[in-house]
């Protein structure tokens, strides 16, 4: 590999919003040693948006990162592959649903991490030698990811030509992207677009997103409702517009109707009584991307165990959602339904205004009862 002699420019893909510096040099430079990384860094020599950053810092989508010339050591021996058990290769074939020369895509289970972190050992990202046995194949590379409850299609690239092919039309939005979500409760409008701007929570510690109107990142997506169970959940499509992190889970909650099982951004109320599971119901049901080796790759992953009970539990034909796909321009809102919207806006507005005291009160805390004081 010859070493670059040039400073190199990136722009943040959509797909890598929220993903720490180190880790996308790992994704996307993978010849270039964390202790190099560390050193740029430390030195100023790697910058984002001409600023200086460390290594555990998150990018966000559209940001500028400049990196120095060098630091491909075209000589450092290659890091070992990690042996893999016959379970674990079981389990990363078990997840395959297609293949072609330059992609592999799987079904993704919910509760396994994309990629590794703090206590995080069992993931995707390190499953991937399953698909490189020998010593000379190549190592496939992710190009997106989901988060760790949300089930469904994760694209894979399996040589470094094809993985910035898809990298390139991730971040150009030419991917088109549907998720499957059962939500508390029925919007009222039916089909729209949400466009609430996101921000990392103050005080999450970056784990953690909300609806920021002033210093939030513009985030979009569509939703229709397939289905309901009377007041009781919905089904949704949704087709994400951006790729802020968490998005759909924070827009839907947002709109007031949480994905259910997601307690981290619907609290007490994302669940439902009786036999409901408790999982999360976000799942990431059809991709249609172009492919390097021509033409589209168009995949759809069959829902987990828990998400098709609870559909069969409610009542709700998994057929219905393609039989009437949703459409490529929503709708044009009627008066009511604006009316509706903005209210709920406000609504939601207003709740998003309250002290952090407050809000841990109506959360479960115990409130003080009222009265005059002596």
């Amino acid at each position: 590999m010859k070493t670059s002699d040039e400073v190199r420019s990136f722009t943040v893909a959509s797909d890598d919003d929220g993903i720490r510096v180190d880790r996308w040099f790992k994704r996307h430079l993978p010849q270039v040693g964390f202790g190099t990384v560390s050193k740029w860094t430390r030195t100023g020599q790697v910058r984002v948006d001409g600023k200086r950053v460390k290594p555990d810092d998150r990018l966000e989508q559209g940001q500028q990162i400049r990196v120095p010339p060098g630091g491909d050591a075209p000589h450092r021996k290659a890091k070992p592959k990690r042996e893999l058990s016959k379970a674990e290769i079981e389990q990363a074939e078990a997840m395959v649903i297609e293949q072609t020369k330059g992609a592999l895509v799987l079904n993704k289970p919910p509760g396994l991490a994309t990629q590794g972190g703090t206590n995080t050992f069992n993931h995707v990202d390190g499953l991937l030698d399953a698909f490189a046995p020998g010593e000379e194949d190549v190592r496939p590379r992710l190009v997106h990811r989901l988060d760790k409850d949300t089930s469904g299609v994760l694209l894979v690239a399996r040589t470094p030509g094809s993985a910035a092919f898809f990298s390139k039309r991730f971040s150009g939005r030419s991917a088109k992207k549907i998720y499957w979500a059962l939500v508390i409760g029925v919007p009222d409008i039916k089909e729209g677009v949400i466009e609430a701007p996101l921000a990392k929570q103050p005080g999450s510690g970056g784990e953690k997103m909300h609806v920021d109107h002033e210093g939030g990142q513009p985030a979009k997506t569509k939703y229709r409702v397939v289905d309901s169970a009377g007041k009781k959940a919905a089904w949704l499509e949704l087709q994400p517009l951006t790729g802020r992190t968490h998005q759909l889970r924070v827009h839907c909650a947002a709109m007031g109707h949480p994905i259910v099982g997601d307690g981290k951004y619907g609290g007490k109320d994302a669940f439902l009584t009786g036999t409901i599971s408790r999982k999360m119901h976000l799942h990431a049901r059809r991709l249609i991307i172009d492919s390097p080796d021509g033409g589209k790759l168009d995949v759809t992953a069959d829902l987990p165990e828990h998400f098709a009970g609870s559909m069969e539990q409610l009542g709700f034909e998994e057929t219905l959602s393609d039989a009437t796909p949703m459409r490529d321009d929503p709708p044009p809102k009627t008066r009511e339904e604006k009316k509706q919207q903005a209210r709920q806006h406000a609504k939601n507005f207003r709740k998003s205004q309250r002290s952090p005291r407050r809000a841990r009160g109506g959360a479960g805390g115990k409130s003080k009862p009222k009265g005059r004081r002596k």
